[in-house]
């Protein structure tokens, strides 16, 4: 049960440790486990504008500085800039008056038949011009312009351009060189420190066979036989150094502020905010008028890839336009929904108050809900002990299906000879955790199971009531997908008024998955029913997460005076 801008009231417990609401957790249908942002690896896609939609190559994006260049944000309040087009009167080039009497010159029988009254025309037009003697026309010209705070272009002095999507001035920052040469030497260092890294690489990757060539059975290279031919060596690689650059040195000599600083009124409306500042770093100037039009930021698509198992968990559409998942495994879709619908209010005299909470199944299966308790702290450690296992076996076997398998360690990769840390990355997981959440209040758990029936679109639309019968005496009400039921709470004694009460649960549903099974990962907590005659491993599983409750502040009972 998550909220915008309120407490989260249900937490569920990541793998590592971690507690999310449910709308910020995944599930991965091969590990079966649910992921937070911290147990996924995040990849980009896609680099495009948010304005215009227009697709960029991440290869261009870096020399754009990653800024769209048709797309400005405005200044003053950091909104997108729009186009606007206005109506100029401007003078009439040589160029455009010579296409417009094109026809004349094309046909020089009418030019000479029509000569005297051109020339008349052509001053009456010259004496009717502003400038005494120069063709005025009327043009479209185009400006930025905010909508919401009503900025332009021209209170800065831009001049207008004839297209919408001109070549708008840039400005010009006096840093700028400096920057440039800062970027050039560490472009530099960056490529001399891979080169090294390179060599060391191939000094220390062991050869793939006793005769990697035919040349080497001869004892000669081919590097040598080109030289006893003759030849120069094909593959030269020249080691690059640092290009120098001159280091920056600390001056104790500061300019003494102008006296008009001390003196002078302040108008707050020409002097810019901090967030106009910060928006402009390169400048960072001081009044309105120097603000100038940045360009608009790119946006990113991302996919997510669970970092266990190297699947995708998220993964977008290409296009820009689209706000579609081709992969979307949110925990919303797989894992019961459980919100909290009320709670008494609770006394510390040892009364219980009920809780009432609603669980709701979003698969299309039919779902087996057992409400069990949470594990002790011993438990708790060898569940992670048991994680970690399991994390560094399947790091294991990444490496030896990189390597080629058993049988195949002649086949490895430089990478994935050094180190494991090479050949996946699944040995950046989050390494797992205790809870760092106190329980100060006991649940009185239900003593059976029960089903939630599966989630159908168009019962919302049957009017048929069906009847259920034999229902356990905590379920409250039932409808659809949703089920409600009853429990009995009590704060701890240590509980003390106006602090929070927390209660948990281990909740077991059963999940019928549809991944292979050599994908699977197995798990000793998992109970696998296979289905005769599918074609697809389809199996159910019982899988298990922790859930914590808030339920508020424990009131303050105050003492009737009599």
């Amino acid at each position: 049960m998550a909220f915008f801008n309120l407490l989260n009231r249900v937490e569920y417990a990541c793998v590592c440790g971690l507690l999310n609401p449910l709308t910020k957790l995944y599930f991965c249908r091969h590990c079966m486990k649910l992921r937070c942002g911290f147990c996924v690896c995040h990849e980009v896609d896609s680099n495009f504008c948010s304005n215009c939609l227009e697709n960029i190559p991440s290869s261009e994006t870096k020399i754009r500085k990653n800024r769209c260049n048709t797309c400005f944000n405005c200044p003053s309040c950091q909104h997108t800039l729009s186009v606007r087009a206005s109506t100029a009167t401007v003078p009439l080039t040589t160029g455009s008056e010579s296409k417009e009497g094109s026809p004349a010159v094309d046909d020089p029988v009418k030019a000479k038949t029509s000569g005297s009254g051109s020339t008349l025309d052509a001053g009456t037009t010259a004496g009717a011009g502003p400038a005494g003697g120069v063709k005025q026309v009327t043009k479209k010209m185009y400006y930025l312009a905010c909508l919401t705070c009503r900025w332009n272009s021209h209170d800065i002095g831009i001049p207008d351009q004839t297209a919408a999507t001109g070549q708008w001035p840039e400005p010009e920052y006096p840093n700028a060189t400096r920057f440039a040469l800062l970027l050039e030497h560490y472009q530099s260092v960056v490529l001399h420190d891979k080169q090294e890294r390179q060599e060391l690489w191939r000094r220390k990757t062991p050869k793939k066979t006793q005769f990697p060539s035919l040349t080497d059975r001869t004892g000669l290279t081919v590097s040598m036989m080109r030289r006893q031919m003759g030849w120069s060596d094909g593959k030269v690689q020249l080691k690059t150094t640092p290009t120098p650059i001159k280091e920056s040195i600390a001056s104790e000599d500061v300019e003494t502020l102008p006296d008009e600083l001390f003196h002078a009124e302040v108008n707050l409306k020409t002097i810019t905010t901090l967030s106009q500042r910060l928006a402009q770093p390169a400048k960072q100037s001081a009044s309105v008028s120097q603000l100038y039009p940045q360009h608009k930021l790119l946006s990113i698509k991302r996919s997510l890839r669970c970092r266990q198992c190297d699947h995708n968990v998220i993964k977008s559409e290409y296009n820009p336009s689209s706000i579609k998942y081709r992969i979307a495994l949110f925990a919303a879709y797989h894992v019961p929904d459980v919100r909290l619908v009320r709670c008494d209010p609770m006394r510390t005299n040892g009364t219980e108050s009920a809780l009432l909470l609603r669980i709701t199944n979003p698969t299309i299966n039919e779902m087996t809900v057992t409400i069990m308790e949470l594990p002790t702290v011993e438990e708790e450690r060898l569940m992670i002990q048991e994680l970690k296992a399991m994390a560094i076996e399947s790091c294991a076997a990444a490496s030896l299906t990189s390597g080629g398998g058993s049988g195949g360690g002649s086949h490895q990769t430089p990478l994935s000879s050094l180190s494991l840390g090479f050949a996946r990355q699944g040995t950046l997981m989050e390494e797992p955790r205790m809870i760092d959440r106190s329980v100060n209040g006991t649940l009185k758990l239900p003593d059976s199971s029960f089903t939630v029936n599966q989630r159908d679109d168009s019962a919302e639309f049957d009017e048929v009531v069906q009847g259920y019968q034999d229902e356990p005496k905590f379920i409250v009400w039932r409808k659809a997908n949703h089920v409600v039921i009853r429990l009995a709470v009590q704060p701890k004694s240590d509980a003390k008024p106006g602090q929070d009460i927390v209660v948990g649960f281990t909740l077991q549903y059963t999940y019928f998955n549809t991944v292979a099974e050599k994908s699977v990962a197995s798990s000793s907590s998992s109970a696998t029913l296979p289905l005769s005659g599918t074609s697809k491993e389809q199996k159910w599983h019982a899988l298990n997460t922790r859930i914590y409750v808030n339920l508020g502040k424990l009131p303050v009972v105050e003492e009737r005076t009599e």
